[in-house]
């Protein structure tokens, strides 16, 4: 059996991409449909990113999403840079005039949305199989899939949101010649990762640059630490009994004075690292979005940030073409997008390979990666201009209102 159906946008991956922008979309009075090939569960507990853009937060705020995030969010006022035994505060908040970071993992931003989106009556399918995006080419795509239940659901709408990550389905149905650029590159280590029962050793997240590899302490809660290790790119998880993770932690992280507090490693896992850009991130009515469209190292935290900054532009857009009849702004999508995207990418190679130890890392290389961080630690101008990308160099461009001007909302279309 198959049910036809008819939306205004059909959004794959309900991750806090392709949620957001069904909360946004709704917000400016447009439908959507948004289907998930995972579990409702394995969404609300997935670990990723934790950091938070001034922007992002303003805008989570701005849309009715802020309440648990003010109640429970962890504001930074910077971050701290660990090398050559010593460690030194730069204070983003003093450096940008007042922005800071907030530390509010993402699966909670994606129970908050979840918990919206289903207060609304939303159309949201998890556990979808067989998806299908086919004819963006043509005024009417279509979306198809086979939901929990085994029925096929085939869906024509207006447009297409591509929000199902770096493996999913959407960038890889746009035919031959519709991408004119895939730029990637692998780095040749790869972060190991704990999510841990231990109260933070550290009131603002450290990066530090050790003989051993690079390791970063952050946190989730004021109880639960995330802590991560540089490892080999091809590293077996089976290595890293917790012992040796913690050893190995207190021996990048060791100063004087200070103690790192251990406790039950509650989640263990390695992430590969990875630039990777898509471009145009449109493709007639498919438009790709997140991780759909470009993946960035961790180390500048700017991946659910990037995919935020994406939808607002991206329902703002929508918003204009499918109820105002304005196709400026879906025209300017792509390459608005990507000015953002271009500096995140630069940023997060730029931490990447200043704070990582390269294998077969000769003394000119480290000297060089020392005389950075000297900069920066020293410099109030190389600080600021860290400081200002760190926290969201640009607000995020959301507005569902019928009668602005495109000049006004997105000053580059003009």
């Amino acid at each position: 059996m198959t049910v036809h159906e008819r939306t205004q946008v059909g959004i794959v991956g309900a991750g806090p991409a392709g949620l957001l922008l069904s909360h946004l979309l709704a917000l400016g009075g447009v439908e959507s449909v948004c289907v998930e090939n995972r579990s409702r569960a394995y969404c609300e507990t997935r670990q990723r990113a934790g950091m938070l853009e001034s922007t992002t937060v303003e805008l989570l705020r701005a849309v009715g999403l802020g309440a648990r995030l003010d109640a429970e969010g962890l504001e930074h006022d910077g971050i701290y840079l660990q090398f050559d035994g010593e460690r030194h505060h730069l204070n983003f908040r003093e450096l940008t005039e007042g922005r800071r970071v907030t530390i509010y993992a993402q699966t909670e931003i994606v129970k908050d949305i979840i918990a919206a989106r289903t207060a609304d009556g939303a159309a949201l399918e998890f556990e979808v199989s067989d998806t299908s995006v086919t004819g963006f080419d043509s005024g009417r795509p279509l979306l198809a899939y086979t939901d929990a239940r085994g029925t096929r659901h085939e869906v024509r709408c207006d447009a297409i949101a591509g929000c199902d990550g770096f493996h999913g389905i959407t960038r890889r149905s746009i035919p031959a010649g519709g991408l004119t650029m895939l730029a990637e590159r692998s780095y040749p280590y790869a972060w190991l990762g704990i999510l841990a029962a231990a109260p933070p050793s550290t009131d603002q997240v450290i990066y530090c640059r050790h003989e051993n590899g690079f390791a970063l302490h952050s946190m989730r809660t004021p109880e639960v630490g995330r802590l991560y290790l540089q490892v080999p790119a091809d590293e077996e998880i089976s290595r890293w009994p917790d012992e040796r993770i913690w050893a190995e932690l207190a021996t990048r992280f060791a100063l004087p004075g200070w103690s790192l507090t251990s406790g039950p490693v509650q989640q263990k896992s390695i992430t590969p690292m990875r630039s990777f850009v898509a471009a145009p991130m449109r493709c007639a009515r498919l438009f790709l979005a997140g991780d759909a469209a470009h993946i960035v190292p961790p180390t500048g935290a700017k991946g659910l940030n990037l995919a935020v900054a994406d939808v607002a532009a991206l329902a703002t857009a929508l918003i204009r073409l499918l109820r105002d009849g304005d196709p400026s702004l879906a025209d300017a999508y792509s390459g608005y997008c990507l000015e953002r995207v271009w500096r995140s990418v630069h940023l997060s190679w730029w931490m990447t390979s200043m704070l990582h130890i390269a294998p077969g890392q000769d003394q000119f290389e480290s000297e060089l990666q020392l005389a950075q961080l000297r900069h920066l630690v020293t410099s109030r101008s190389a600080a600021a201009a860290l400081a200002e990308t760190y926290t969201g160099y640009a607000p995020l461009r959301y507005d569902p209102s019928t009668r602005l001007d495109a000049a006004r909302l997105w000053p580059s279309v003009a």
